[in-house]
């Protein structure tokens, strides 16, 4: 399974941060391992003082670089947890200019990925993926294809196409709640 990281750099070396993550994945032998390393940039038309146009390229997160990596799902303190290979961590926190890792809390611990929601939204705006027409309905009766309720059926109650968000009834200890999924943890039956 693939997510997305955040690396912590110098500000102003996150080009050089990436170009070197991505011939350190391939010296390494890592290309299964990580997969793309993104610096978002935004081009904006800005004047000079003599009233010319110019188009400038702007970080859009200064001192962050995307990492795109597999992880592997364990158990850590009776939870799932997603934690990538212990070889990629080291091999990215020794990169040069690399300051560390977003959502981190040191002392040799893992970061966390970005929320999917979240990095979805971040990947939509770039213009690197179009969210998928969700073609589930309230109503429908759909199969969860992946998580702890992985097999298991349910009846949609609301779709939220901007999250990307399928709500269903769930009979829990006698009631009927409610659960929310990821779009991408379901499937119509």
């Amino acid at each position: 399974m693939k997510r997305w990281f955040i690396v912590t750099t110098y500000s102003g070396y996150e080009s050089s941060v990436k170009t070197d993550l991505e011939r350190r994945r391939v010296s390494y032998k890592m290309e299964d391992q990580i997969f793309q390393v993104l610096v978002p940039e935004e081009t904006v038309e800005v004047t000079d003082k003599k009233g010319n146009k110019k188009l400038k390229t702007n970080k859009i997160f200064p001192g962050y670089v995307f990492v795109e990596i597999e992880v592997e799902k364990i158990m850590k303190d009776n939870k799932e947890v997603e934690e990538m290979n212990e070889d990629v961590w080291f091999m990215i926190r020794n990169t040069p200019k690399v300051t560390g890792f977003l959502g981190s809390s040191g002392g040799g611990t893992k970061p966390v990925p970005v929320g999917k929601d979240e990095m979805n939204n971040i990947l939509s705006k770039l213009g690197l993926i179009t969210k998928a027409k969700i073609e589930i309905y309230p109503g429908d009766t759909i199969v969860v294809t992946e998580g702890s309720f992985e097999g298991r059926t349910y009846t949609v109650s609301n779709v939220n196409e901007d999250k990307g968000i399928v709500t269903v009834f769930m009979e829990l200890f006698g009631t009927t709640t409610t659960s929310e999924f990821d779009i991408s943890q379901v499937k119509k039956i």
